[in-house]
């Protein structure tokens, strides 16, 4: 005989079973209504080509229609929208020889050629007028082997340095140069000759006027105690 339990037990399973709509003879499953979007909400496997519930299908037919592409009309390397054909659209290379980018790109490019100086038939190089010290400003390379070499603030500020040097090719400053000599000015201090004096004009009178005070000399040694 079945307890209390078990008799409230039961009546609660039948009482759910009533409320479940699937039952031995309508099992759900991928083939089931409520399982294939058939246009509710409930279904979202695929049926009769379309995919997902009621709100998904109108949802992906709005996103379509706001879509300028198409199977149709696919967006690739060919579409009008993807090629330079004089819009903004499209920057792709139109023919071998077309253009690139958008109408900005294409419009911005032509400005900037417009205000380059340089261009196929008078590339910028190293013989190019311009890139040659030629006595403007704009040249700095060697003309020639002998040429100058800088723009012409580079010349005149060269120029105006070597005429401030005494010393020269024909002049050059050396062991036997005048100014490095000690022949009586303040400039040369190198010894003249095996017996000559040392150092400039101070220098030699500072030494003689220290030996004319020292008592001892060559001939009168200090005595060796």
């Amino acid at each position: 005989m079945a307890t209390q339990l078990e008799i409230i037990a039961e009546k609660e399973r039948i009482a759910s079973l009533a409320r479940n709509e699937y039952n031995h003879t309508d099992l759900y499953g991928s083939t089931n209504p409520n399982a294939l979007a058939n246009g509710d909400e409930k279904g979202k496997g695929e049926y009769e080509g379309q995919v997902g519930s009621l709100t998904d299908i109108n949802t992906r037919k709005e996103s379509l229609v706001r879509n300028p592409y198409t199977e149709n009309n696919a967006y690739g390397s060919t579409n009008p929208n993807a090629i330079s054909d004089g819009d903004e659209k499209g920057k792709g290379q139109l023919d071998n020889m077309g253009s690139v980018g958008g109408l900005t790109d294409i419009n911005t490019r032509k400005d900037n050629m417009g205000r380059n100086f340089y261009n196929d038939l008078n590339g910028y190089g190293s013989t190019h007028p311009n890139a040659v010290s030629d006595g403007d400003e704009k040249g700095k390379g060697q003309l020639e082997d002998m040429g100058l070499v800088g723009g012409r603030t580079d010349i005149n500020t060269r120029k105006d340095n070597l005429h401030r040097n005494i010393y020269s090719p024909d002049n050059g400053y050396g062991m036997t140069n005048p100014n490095a000599i000690s022949d009586g000015d303040e400039r040369g201090k190198g010894q003249l000759g095996e017996m000559g004096s040392v150092g400039g004009k101070t220098d030699i009178s500072t030494r003689i006027d220290n030996t004319g005070r020292n008592k001892f000399d060559i001939n009168k040694t200090y005595p060796d105690f």
